[in-house]
């Protein structure tokens, strides 16, 4: 019988949710990396029993944790022969992430940026998103704050930026979101290996079609009141974007207000917001099977980032947008005021597709049921900042 295996990141610690095909009773692994930010965990499809940990501190800097046994024990890709545990030693951070201040127009590539064309340890803030190869295990995608997007091809030993992502020449006009100026979503197309998608939190979405030498921005139909120009295709506020792999040219997208959809690769964006209560959020999801059935959960405003009427939704649409219905059994009726963040929402592969989220309250929430239905897994975990699945066999 297959099995699932939920991986939560949160405020204080990393955790390792496994349960049978039932989805009923669940085993609870962690904290690993305890007292540490995990802001992003994912499993490689490549490999089952490799999973990628975004470990941070504001104090102490960024680390990369990997694991190659499902998450029993974890290792610093970097280390070398009497090197120390940087866990217990993180200002000696061995995770070589190196940025590339060469561009083809032979100028900066941002504007705080200093050139001469060579390569540089880089310093941020932290790795908001980690995304494996659908293909091959060794070889990892991370998006950073402030906003940049690297590539390891020897399972995380050391990291050399895509800097046509920044080099493209609109970074003067991306602008940090409240959370920060991160890549946050990174979708690799699964028909084209040569073409990916990602977001940033305030530019918008980019899409390459070259493996990542050169960029394009596609935000064509966004529309921000807060913006100078509420038609620039700089500058929006996405909140995270989602694909069905089968349809590699329909994304949707929650921005940081409405919910959008393409059906050209993001050539065109339009609103399928439709009868929702709100469209004000940050998760959204695609159905594992059902390319039109999606996903969200609506907060009540960009200011109140709490449920409306302090009642825990999340809302499905069955026609790729526009018509949508809450579901809500099993979740909180009243006096919720948690938060799902971008990240926070996965489903697993089985036949009948599970969903999943967690919460600034520190529940994970799961339906095995496509959404019918609604048990926590846990319920007092430190806040949750991502939730991913492995389907296992």
């Amino acid at each position: 019988m297959s099995s699932v295996r939920v991986l939560a990141g949160t405020r204080k610690g990393g955790f390792v949710l496994t349960s049978d095909g039932k989805r009923k009773d669940w085993k609870v692994d962690g904290p690993f990396f305890a007292g540490w930010e995990i802001y992003h965990m994912k499993g490689s499809e490549a490999d089952p029993n490799r999973i990628y940990a975004s470990q941070t501190s504001g104090w102490f800097g960024q680390l990369i944790q990997r694991s190659d046994d499902g998450g029993r024990t974890w290792r610093q890709p970097g280390l070398k022969p009497g090197d120390p545990d940087m866990t217990a030693f993180p200002d000696k951070a061995p995770n070589r992430f190196l940025y590339d201040t060469s561009s083809e127009t032979g100028k900066p590539l941002t504007t705080h940026q200093w050139y001469d064309g060579t390569q540089h340890p880089w310093e941020f803030k932290r790795v908001w998103h980690i995304e494996p190869s659908l293909t091959d295990p060794d070889t990892v995608y991370a998006g950073v704050e402030d906003a940049a997007l690297f590539r390891s091809t020897d399972g995380g030993e050391s990291w050399h930026e895509l800097s046509g992502l920044r080099g493209h020449g609109t970074g003067s006009q991306w602008a940090p979101g409240a959370g920060g100026m991160g890549v946050h979503t990174i979708i690799p197309d699964a028909t084209n290996p040569r073409r990916m998608y990602i977001a940033i939190s305030a530019a918008g979405a980019f899409r390459t079609d070259d493996g990542g030498s050169t960029w394009k921005p596609i935000n064509q139909g966004l529309r921000s009141q807060y913006i100078p120009d509420p038609k620039a295709e700089i500058g929006h506020c996405v909140h995270h974007v989602a694909m069905h792999r089968s349809r590699p040219e329909v994304l949707f997208m929650q921005k940081h207000w409405d919910v959008m959809r393409t059906d050209n690769a993001g050539e065109s964006w339009h609103e399928v917001s439709g009868n929702l209560p709100t469209d004000f959020g940050f998760a959204i999801d695609v159905h594992a099977h059902e390319p039109e059935t999606i996903y969200v959960v609506p907060i009540k405003s960009d200011s109140e980032h709490f449920p409306i009427e302090g009642k825990l939704r999340v809302y499905r649409s069955r026609t790729g947008g526009n018509e949508w219905e809450p579901l809500a059994k099993g979740l909180p009726e009243r006096d919720c005021y948690v938060n799902v963040l971008r990240d926070a929402m996965a489903v697993d592969r089985l036949d009948q597709c599970g969903i999943y989220f967690g919460t600034t309250g520190g529940q994970v929430y799961a339906s095995p049921d496509s959404g019918e239905t609604w048990a926590p897994i846990v319920r007092d975990l430190p806040a949750v900042f991502s939730v991913e699945v492995q389907t296992l066999n």
